[in-house]
């Protein structure tokens, strides 16, 4: 049996490329209210930009073992902000999108959006930057650089 795509598909738009993950709502991520808990729409984001990362060719894995022939490090955020719009509820299917917003020399700020059909109800902006285990920031590779600028909003 094959399996289906778990890590989503990259999307070609009006609005350029970016990545769409598909989120089912489950009883662990709401509050008593059945409706999805703050907390959640973080860990929705992240398993966005995990699998963007890892459909661009740039597995975290690879980044944090150091088989990309780089010095072992990982993308940590600097900075998130979320805009909540509507709640999401247990059982929905939610879309988890994410596009490039700017590349810094170590850095790549994100914006993603959560929707429900045609819904949106969350709008994050993260900014990660890439770190060495030793803690030290590291520019982007220019194999991650251009899988990123492919991805850019106003490329």
């Amino acid at each position: 049996m094959k399996w289906p795509d778990l890590a989503g598909r990259i999307v070609n738009d009006e609005h350029g490329q970016g990545h769409v993950l598909p989120v089912r709502v489950y009883f662990e991520d709401t509050d008593a209210g059945g409706v999805v808990y703050h907390a959640s729409y973080v860990r929705f984001a992240e398993r966005g930009r995990t699998d963007f990362l890892r459909l661009l060719g740039t597995d975290a894995r690879q980044l944090i073992d150091g088989s990309d022939s780089r010095e072992p490090a990982a993308f940590l955020v600097r900075r998130m902000s979320f805009d909540f719009f509507r709640p999401a509820r247990m059982d929905d299917l939610l879309e988890v999108e994410t596009r490039v917003k700017e590349l810094g020399g170590a850095s790549v700020t994100l914006i993603q959006t959560i929707r429900r059909g045609e819904t949106r109800l969350v709008e994050a902006e993260v900014t990660v930057v890439l770190v060495a285990i030793s803690g030290k920031p590291l520019r982007l590779s220019q194999a991650v650089r251009s899988a990123f600028l492919k991805h850019t909003q106003n490329n």
